[in-house]
Formats: C-alpha cells, sequence, structure tokens
C-alpha cells in the first residue's frame, strides 16, 4: 500500500472511530465475506451437468415404447 493510500484509510479508519490495524481486518474481513458471496452465487447459477453415456441410456430404457 503506498503511502497516499494509506493516509486515506488512516483518515476513515479515523472518521469510523477505529485503529487503522483495526479498520484494515475489518475491511479485509468483509472483502473475503463478499468474494464468498459472489462465488456461491456464481456456483448456483452454473447450469446442470448434462448426463452422460450411461445416464442417457438409462433414461432411454425405462420410456415406454
Amino acid at each position: 500500500m503506498t503511502e497516499g493510500q494509506r493516509a486515506y484509510e488512516a483518515k476513515r479508519a479515523a472518521k469510523a472511530g477505529m485503529s487503522l490495524e483495526k479498520w484494515m481486518t475489518l475491511k479485509a474481513r468483509e472483502a473475503e465475506a463478499e468474494k464468498a458471496v459472489a462465488a456461491k452465487a456464481a456456483e448456483a447459477a452454473a447450469p446442470p451437468k448434462k448426463p452422460g453415456f450411461f445416464g442417457r441410456l438409462l433414461e432411454r430404457a425405462q420410456k415406454p415404447l
């Protein structure tokens, strides 16, 4: 982190009434939680896997003639 970024974060931490270290750990935790939510949403949005050869064969075998 550059000096300018560090100063900016220090001002934000002071405004929130926290120390810089506590502020940075809080931001890191929030970012990690956000990534987890995004990963869960991407995983849920993935299309279902097509049935394989044997799955299709079993499906066909169970259909009436």
